[in-house]
């Protein structure tokens, strides 16, 4: 299809889903129409819009100016010709890009609405932005493998955090290092080499802070202290430490209804811009 008349197919769209949002019900929105003159010269019209308000029938020529520059003075002047031949019709104008100064000024005076139609450019549609600040603390428990135990029961405590690092790529700063590491227990006791309670996880939570200070980390020593893992059966810790990941980052959101907009429609005069949903 030419670009012209798919230009002028989707003015004719646009219009028609417009007046179909207004009051207006008796109304048709038509393409490539040949209206006849009082001089008798018929005139193609690219899109003809006609309605009835209050028994009164309005006529309306839109004229289709598919260019990449800006309409000269020239383009409006011909179609007011137009429209002078025409009985009773008023007339917009519209084109992608805009229009000359001259040729606002002149349709102005003569009563000829211009407006820019197009589909919207990459984040032209963007209604609004939210600055949001994410902060957050996450306390961990982390456990210091008796190294003796680990070399006389075969558990290989640095592969054993090279597993942890790529389970858990985003908190690897927590366990990167010697000594300490998480493990996934069965429950909150340390028990002695005889399965009596050492201690309880939840009564040492409660003798630290609810948010992070310059006390942290906080770490607890033990001699005979075995923790009942999930995966890897009893393991022997010889401490327990309490720390804080903390993370602060700002950002931007971009509200943008880009893929909700078909079109742009501008007002070349005052500049009011109104977006025209999909449907």
């Amino acid at each position: 299809m030419n670009p012209n008349t798919e230009y002028e197919r989707f003015t004719q769209e646009i219009y028609q889903q417009l007046v179909n949002l207004d009051v207006v019900r008796t109304t048709k929105v038509q393409h490539d129409v040949k209206l006849e003159g009082r001089s008798g010269q018929k005139h193609q019209i690219d899109v003809y819009w006609e309605y009835v308000i209050a028994g009164n029938k309005h006529r309306v020529a839109i004229e289709c100016k598919n260019y990449n520059t800006l309409v000269p003075i020239g383009k409006v002047r011909d179609f007011k010709g137009v429209l002078d031949d025409l009985n009773g019709v008023n007339g917009i104008m519209v084109t992608k890009v805009g229009y000359q100064e001259g040729a606002k000024k002149y349709a102005q005076e003569y009563g000829i609405s211009l407006k820019e139609l197009r589909t919207p450019r990459y984040g032209e549609t963007i209604i609004g932005e939210i600055e949001n600040h994410i902060h957050y603390e996450v306390r961990y428990t982390l456990f210091q493998v008796d190294e003796a135990w680990a070399e006389k029961n075969g558990f290989d405590i640095e592969r054993y955090r090279k597993r942890l690092s790529l389970l858990f790529t985003s908190r690897t700063e927590l366990w990167d290092s010697m000594p300490f590491i998480s493990i996934d227990r069965k429950d909150d006791i340390l028990r002695d080499d005889k399965g009596r309670e050492v201690a309880s996880l939840k009564e040492l939570e409660k003798q630290i802070p609810d948010h992070p200070t310059d006390d942290f980390p906080f770490i607890f020593k033990f001699e005979n202290a075995y923790l009942d893992s999930r995966y890897l059966g009893s393991v022997k810790v010889c401490a327990v430490k309490y720390d804080y990941n903390i993370h602060d980052q700002q950002q931007t959101i971009a509200l943008d209804a880009g893929d909700l907009v078909k079109a742009i429609l501008k007002d070349a005069q005052s500049n009011e811009t109104d977006f025209v949903a999909l449907h």
